[in-house]
């Protein structure tokens, strides 16, 4: 047998966050400094192009950019293959090279489709992601995750591929309605019940929109920290990392059994992280009263603890069997041992059994 060994160099991934309000007005200023393009594809929703559009194109043109806006439907039902095709040919025809940028102006939809058009366009062009909302700012803008939704369950296709900068600009969040501010609060929770017990503390008395804005730079600041940590240690999701996806593995079955219509994903991870940590300390992994801390915490931020169908769960775990999180075919499911403290548990689907009974585990 002929023994060929290929050894590919393996490139530094290197990208700064910048948090700063007013960062919007700043963008060309941003982008100048980290290519040589002139040429940018904006990726945007509809909702988001209407409040923000004006400013990102004036000021890319300002600095000399030629700008070519793909305008996307709002919604999780967007980020999906068949929305891909249309995006390839804008790129095409607005004669995007591999030495350009790809701009994602939007919220987790649009970073995650647009940044997986980045890794596959002419096998992968540089792209910015700016969040504008909560969710996307704290989590999925950062660390590279880029994909879509399968008809089987969430983001069952994508890649890793990081982006070349992240530009956070929290005063876009004043244009978010409640219902998507405290979506994104589920996120922001989650990392002070997975690593920072203080920090979990701090939001459990921020308990208003107001307060939380009123220290919002901090707040994103301390998020993105906490996954930086995280990614650098496993930037392929199979140790650490997967402490991120507390809540989720409940959290996206619920999204996929409503077809991402009338449980947005915060709400769905929220449910998720009562749900599990309740199940957790009835098996003995978490110590009691954990739950009741979240639930509350939870409460707090207009965001729910449990299901207002618990029957439907008959048929939501069906989804979990497909979930990527699963390795070696074992379930590896996130718990909170106690505020602060996460761990991965190895199980099967079995674990969830209590909830078929459509009796609510919370």
């Amino acid at each position: 047998m002929n023994d060929i060994q290929v050894e590919v160099p393996q490139e530094t991934t290197e990208y700064a966050i910048k948090i700063q309000k007013g960062l919007l007005q700043n963008v060309g200023e941003e982008l100048s400094a980290i290519t040589s393009s002139r040429r940018v594809a904006v990726v945007t929703d509809k909702n988001v192009h209407q409040h923000y559009g004006e400013t990102v194109d004036t000021q890319l043109k300002r600095a000399g950019f030629t700008v070519h806006f793909i305008i996307l439907e709002p919604g999780e039902q967007t980020k999906t293959f068949s929305s891909m095709p249309a995006m390839y040919s804008e790129l095409i025809n607005a004669g995007i090279t591999r030495s350009d940028v790809i701009v994602a102006l939007g919220g987790g939809v649009v970073g995650d489709i647009a940044g997986f058009v980045a890794a596959t366009f002419l096998r992968g062009i540089d792209f910015v992601q700016i969040p504008t909302s909560l969710l996307a700012q704290v989590d999925s803008s950062v660390g590279g995750k880029v994909g879509v939704d399968l008809p089987e369950g969430k983001n069952l296709a994508g890649a890793f591929y990081h982006p070349k900068l992240v530009i956070i600009d929290p005063d876009v969040l004043n244009t978010l309605s409640d219902h998507y501010f405290s979506d994104g609060m589920a996120e922001v929770i989650k990392y002070g019940c997975i690593k920072d017990a203080s920090f979990f503390d701090k939001l459990t008395q921020l308990n208003s929109r107001e307060k939380v804005m009123a220290e919002i730079e901090n707040v994103i600041e301390t998020c993105c920290k906490i996954k930086q940590d995280m990614v650098q240690q496993d930037e392929k999701d199979k140790g650490i990392r997967m402490l991120l996806n507390f809540g989720h593995t409940l959290g996206h079955a619920i999204e996929a059994y409503y077809n991402y219509e009338s449980i947005t994903h915060g709400h769905a991870v929220a449910i998720g992280m009562v749900t599990l940590t309740a199940i957790a300390e009835e098996k003995g992994l978490t110590e009691k009263g954990t739950a009741e801390k979240v639930r509350r915490c939870l409460s707090g931020h207009n965001l729910p603890a449990e299901l207002d169908e618990p029957e439907a769960y008959d048929f939501i775990l069906s989804y979990i069997k497909k979930d990527k999180k699963q390795l070696n075919n074992q379930l590896h499911v996130v718990i909170i041992e106690t505020i602060g403290q996460a761990a991965t548990y190895k199980t099967g689907i079995g674990f969830f059994d209590q909830l078929t009974t459509g009796g609510q585990i919370t």
